[in-house]
């Protein structure tokens, strides 16, 4: 679909065949893939320079949580969803309203994520007062 065309997706990784698969699939979207990050220190380094739209997060990096760059991007008010093979319940409470795509998925679950992480990101943080 159209709408996604030319958005920039910053991919976090640590196994490099389903970075390559997102890779994929995000351009079968019609998206770009702005950069990619395979531990938890190199995405806080891309989430500092930008450039990109929308990242998708793999939960486990190494065995590291990637909580810290889950925080720097709602910070920064950049959409984001995660990858898990564990599902919602490995994710910390704070983060529980955002979008997870179950490993593994399909083209199809990853643009319905996207979706929605730009939806929540273009919303108001709270009701207008008025």
């Amino acid at each position: 679909m159209t709408a996604l065309e030319g958005l920039r997706v910053l991919v976090v990784e640590d196994e490099a065949p389903i970075a390559m698969l997102i890779e994929d699939m995000v351009q079968d979207m019609g998206c770009v893939v702005a950069g990619f990050a395979a531990t938890v220190p190199e995405a806080l380094k891309q989430v500092k320079n930008g450039g990109f739209d929308f990242a998708l997060l793999d939960m486990n990096l190494g065995g590291a949580k990637v909580d810290a760059v889950a925080d720097a991007l709602a910070a920064a008010g950049t959409a984001f969803a995660f990858a898990s093979g564990y599902g919602r319940g490995g994710l910390a409470g704070h983060l529980q309203d955002r979008p997870v795509v179950q490993k593994p998925f399909l083209t199809a679950d990853l643009e319905k994520a996207i979706r929605q992480s730009l939806g929540a990101a273009r919303a108001p943080a709270s009701p207008a007062a008025g």
